[in-house]
């Protein structure tokens, strides 16, 4: 659990990023490679990220120079996602190539201690190997991330703009509260759900809030509460839609078309009035449909203020795994002779 504690002067600075995070999204698009977790709900991505990786040097550099040092555990380090992002990726990597060499060693070794880290790691305070990092984590971005942009500024846009809305409703109380299901307000903590057990006092510095896109369920913070304070959380609106996928057939003809569209767009979770934007139906229709899916067991409801928030259970989740192949059966061999007797 980490515990955020406000201070009044802390409620005034709450603020919510304007744009999707370069290299956030990065870092946890890498997470989503490195868990089954939360995968069905980036079936399209993960399926053509794979397929650009596997087999070349792009996926060799990769696996070498990234994941090692952005794993998916209990610690990384926190001079690869600098607030610079916010300006851009080249401000993103001016900031990384600018780390004093004294704070990177700290932290490799912070590293090494906390989750591992790979031999050649203590030699990021080298500029130079800074320099090969940058160049691989600017082409995954490319190659990975960028023919995403479009869907993740759109899912960070809606999101910031229900925040908006929430503020306008209810305060920053209301702000803080509709978050995630991970995340609760109780005046002047924030609790949010995390990897370890920590607290990190504001002191008046505020909370910068950054949507993700390829942040799945677990929020995350800096592990240096010196740094400005900042949580990643996960975008919880509709997503735009996956491409058709030959499996989407057979979900249409057993949940009928609408239905199976309504299940595919709460995989990353969805209100009542969002899923109705979304199907471009009223939202009575969308009660109805929702009803329908909860009771067969692949939905979930959880009522926040005056809105009711929709999300898979995991047989909804399996719905959408893609069928594993069916393997032909062997042909049987030829039966031994028996062996002559003596």
């Amino acid at each position: 659990m980490l515990r955020i504690h406000f201070g009044p002067e802390d409620l005034a600075r709450v603020r919510v990023a304007r744009t999707p995070d370069p290299l956030w999204e990065i870092a946890c698009s890498l997470h989503r490679l490195q868990t089954t977790r939360g995968r069905w709900a980036y079936a399209d991505w993960y399926g053509e990220t794979r397929a650009t990786l596997a087999g070349g040097p792009l996926g060799r550099a990769v696996r070498r120079l990234l994941v090692p040092v952005l794993p998916r555990a209990r610690y990384m380090p926190d001079f690869l996602t600098p607030p610079e992002a916010a300006g851009g990726l080249e401000d993103a990597f001016g900031a990384i190539l600018d780390t004093p060499p004294e704070r990177v060693t700290h932290e490799v070794r912070l590293l090494d201690r906390l989750s591992g880290a790979p031999d050649w790691a203590p030699r990021l305070s080298e500029r130079a190997v800074r320099e090969e990092l940058v160049t691989v984590l600017r082409a995954y971005h490319e190659a990975v991330i960028a023919p995403y942009e479009d869907r993740i500024l759109a899912a960070v846009t809606g999101e910031r703009a229900l925040r908006a809305r929430e503020t306008l409703d209810a305060g920053v109380g209301g702000l803080l509260s509709g978050l995630s299901p991970g995340i609760r307000w109780c005046p002047p903590v924030l609790h949010v759900d995390y990897v370890e057990d920590r607290d990190l006092y504001l002191g008046g510095r505020g909370l910068r809030l950054v949507p993700s896109y390829f942040c799945w369920h677990t929020p995350v913070s800096l592990a240096d509460a010196a740094l400005e304070p900042v949580l990643i959380y996960p975008v919880h609106g509709i997503r735009p839609p996956a491409p058709a996928r030959p499996a989407d057939a057979s979900l249409a003809a057993l949940l009928g078309r609408t239905r199976a569209t309504a299940l595919r767009a709460l995989a990353p979770g969805a209100t009542t009035s969002e899923l109705a934007g979304f199907l471009g139906v009223s939202p009575a229709t969308v009660t109805h449909h929702v009803t329908v899916l909860r009771d067969a067991g692949l939905v979930q409801s959880r009522r926040r203020e005056n809105t009711v928030l929709h999300t898979l259970t995991p047989l909804g989740a399996a719905m959408l795994r893609p069928a594993p192949p069916v393997r032909p059966a062997r042909a049987p061999g030829p039966r031994a002779r028996p062996s002559a007797g003596p």
